[in-house]
């Protein structure tokens, strides 16, 4: 690449990696702010949990289109509008006693904008620009929205504890607010050549539906919600609470695998650069089943064994993204990439509700986690096969008219 098209994919990769870190961390703010809304406000935590879970089912049906958006018209406009709409509800949020203006604020704008600023929209920006190394910058980029959270949110969280909740979405919004600016400052309008080359939408989704590829990858990413976003980040720390752990040592626990998590999507990104993307995608399948393991076990082991959870399973959290991602440019082909990934998003999206509520459910029926993790390493194990079915080959999709 010339030494201005070096310049503008890193403006990619660093507008990316920033986005998802402010976007990410005003989600992780909510639960964080819910105790301060129910002492002062009198707002109920299944109140606030509903409009979290209606975020979650917005974020699920705008990933297609944002996915569309990147397609048409580059991933400048699409970043700088969510991260307005960001800006906009969390300064809503920050700005109200209101319920019901609460509700719009995250559970509309600010989820509407989530589903722009996500990791499927930052991986197709990424390989819009970048042919080597793109597992490598997929990687780097899309681990701000674990950095975002490690980093961010303790800053979010002083001035909680120093000033006000207020201030802290106020604070966030203000950051979503730069960088809107920073997106449209530091990334070029898109050639005509580019935004707006792909063929209909309709043709382009009857393509990527007419395709095993497609399907062996949306089915293997909602497996992937599943056991992360469902069962893990929602059901890690109460599991934790009930094989009598203190709240301190496990969240510290949950800090670590963050923190590997961040670290495992780079290496991950930066391997599929260089070996076989089927068999790495496997590979990080069949190992996050094994890690349930640990969890199945962990009610007759000590604390230390939370850690050693954490840590094998930080590996092969979010890692399954820039290779999923890898194998969407490769396989079906760049120029559908964006209505790929958003559709895949919002499988992911999905999977992580079920896995959430059935974590739950079966808590509740059986008194314990046990069946849980015996489901979530099933389910991995289907992932690390669908994975291994795709075909190693090229069979990127013939561009429709």
């Amino acid at each position: 690449m010339a030494a201005t098209t070096n310049r503008s994919a890193t403006a990619v990769v660093i507008v990316g990696f920033l986005s998802l870190a402010v976007a990410f961390s005003t989600r992780a703010t909510l639960g964080l702010v819910m105790p301060f809304w129910q002492a002062e406000l009198g707002w109920s935590a299944s109140f606030i949990s509903g409009v979290a879970a209606s975020a979650l089912v917005v974020m699920a049906l705008t990933a297609p289109l944002a996915g569309l958006l990147v397609d048409r018209v580059g991933a400048r406009a699409a970043l700088a509008a969510g991260l307005g709409l960001v800006a906009t509800g969390a300064a809503m949020v920050a700005s109200t006693s209101s319920p019901i203006v609460f509700a719009i604020g995250f559970g509309g704008f600010a989820a509407i904008g989530f589903g722009i600023v996500a990791l499927h929209t930052v991986s197709t920006a990424i390989a819009m620009v970048y042919e080597r190394n793109r597992g490598l910058a997929t990687g780097i980029a899309t681990s701000g929205s674990t950095a975002g959270q490690l980093l961010v949110v303790p800053l979010v969280a002083f001035l909680l504890t120093t000033l006000s909740w207020r201030w802290s979405f106020g604070g966030l919004a203000v950051m979503a607010a730069l960088g809107m600016v920073f997106v449209l400052v530091m990334l070029p309008r898109p050639a005509m050549s580019g935004a707006g080359r792909r063929g209909s939408s309709a043709s382009n989704l009857k393509m990527l539906l007419q395709s095993p590829v497609y399907h062996l990858l949306f089915w293997s990413f909602m497996l992937c919600g599943f056991t992360t976003g469902g069962v893990i980040e929602t059901h890690l720390l109460p599991f934790s609470s009930f094989c009598g752990f203190p709240p301190l040592p496990s969240a510290t626990a949950y800090g670590v695998l963050s923190a590997v998590n961040l670290g495992g999507m780079i290496l991950a990104g930066y391997l599929s650069d260089r070996v076989n993307k089927v068999f790495l995608l496997a590979a990080i399948y069949a190992l996050r089943a094994a890690t349930f393991v640990i969890l199945i076990m962990l009610p007759d082991l000590s604390i230390e064994w939370l850690f050693i959870f954490a840590i094998a399973f930080g590996l092969v959290d979010y890692s399954t993204v820039p290779v999923t991602a890898g194998l969407v440019a490769s396989n079906l082909g760049v120029k559908v990439m964006g209505l790929a990934m958003g559709l895949l998003s919002g499988g992911h999206a999905l999977g992580a509700a079920a896995g959430a509520f059935a974590g739950g459910y079966l808590f509740d029926g059986l008194g314990n986690y046990a069946t849980v993790w015996f489901v979530a390493a099933a389910l991995s194990a289907l992932a690390a096969v669908l994975a291994i079915s795709v075909p190693r080959g090229s069979v990127v999709l013939r561009e429709a008219a």
